[in-house]
């Protein structure tokens, strides 16, 4: 019995095992390109023949948003992360797949990933390399799962707006999208507001602030409920499935207006309030925290 190859036009699962052991120094320095053929002949077909698993419209996504932010890469994690969601339209249990994700970053578009990815070099002469862990890492570090994440748990319903927030932050993908606690949608949303009042508040170092914020939510949420002081509402299953199955017939996503995500319920507003309330006490906390501090320098 023989089984049908992998091709570079549509999604496939990619070990990330096999991948792992094709990241050396020149992939990961862009100095070669990942082995494709090779690669392919590892790589699982996905069965379903929906258009969703195509790869021309994400390709097409990530041409434009290199060309779009060539002078700033990190802004284009705003512009890409609901668009890339909209555009890959899966459930969470397909997107958990890392298999899938390494698949994009090693066939699809590596190159992508060395562009957004690697550092600015500095006075060391050799070559900078991308982290391998943008290529094959977890659904926080990956350089397009963490972007679809982002997406999935900072919408709120078909609204995107809040993901352009939070990935508009890069010390909240850096610090926030990392913590187990941003798997529940009211407490994503609550950081998110407190990150968009600070900001037009015109708090210094909001940066700064949010990333001293996350990491007491993380700390507090060891023994805070949050579920319980912000109770979530169970999506609706059947738009997000009929949302999911329209990946057939949608139109491309627009570059220069928000798409429309899957109507499956909103996050509970009660819930989001009492949750922005909660960390807005505990930023301000830490705020006199750290003017204490200060104050003990300079009298020292």
């Amino acid at each position: 019995m023989s089984f049908p190859h992998a091709t570079d036009d549509r999604l496939a699962l990619l070990p990330v095992g096999v991948a792992t052991r094709f990241l050396d120094q020149a992939i990961l320095s862009g100095a070669e390109p990942p082995p494709q053929v090779a690669l392919l002949r590892a790589a699982t077909v996905i069965a379903d023949p929906s258009a969703r698993w195509d790869t021309a419209p994400v390709r097409e996504l990530l041409d434009h948003a290199t060309a779009r932010f060539a002078s700033n890469r990190a802004d284009a994690d705003a512009w890409l992360a609901p668009r890339l969601h909209a555009t890959m339209r899966m459930t969470r249990s397909e997107a958990a797949d890392k298999d899938l994700w390494a698949y994009l970053a090693m066939i699809v578009a590596p190159d992508y990933v060395l562009w957004r990815h690697t550092p600015v070099g500095g006075e060391d002469t050799r070559r900078p390399v991308v982290q391998a862990s943008r290529f094959v890492g977890g659904s926080s570090v990956q350089a397009f799962a963490r972007l679809w994440w982002a997406a999935e748990m900072c919408r709120d319903g078909a609204d995107y707006r809040p993901v352009e927030v939070a990935c508009g932050n890069q010390d909240f993908l850096n610090t926030a999208l990392r913590l187990g606690i941003m798997d529940h949608r009211p407490t994503a949303l609550a950081v998110v507001r407190v990150m968009e009042n600070l900001t037009s508040a015109g708090a210094p170092r909001p940066g700064d602030q949010v990333n001293a914020l996350c990491k007491a939510i993380g700390i507090a949420g060891s023994t805070l409920m949050y579920e319980v002081i912000g109770p979530d509402e169970l999506p609706n299953d059947a738009e997000l499935l009929a949302w999911i199955d329209e990946a057939d017939s949608a139109p491309p996503v627009a570059w220069d207006r928000l798409p429309d995500g899957p109507d499956d319920g909103t996050a509970p507003t009660a819930s989001v309030d009492a949750l922005t309330h909660l960390f807005e006490d505990l930023n301000e906390h830490l705020g006199r925290l750290r003017d204490r501090r200060r104050t003990s320098v300079t009298r020292g």
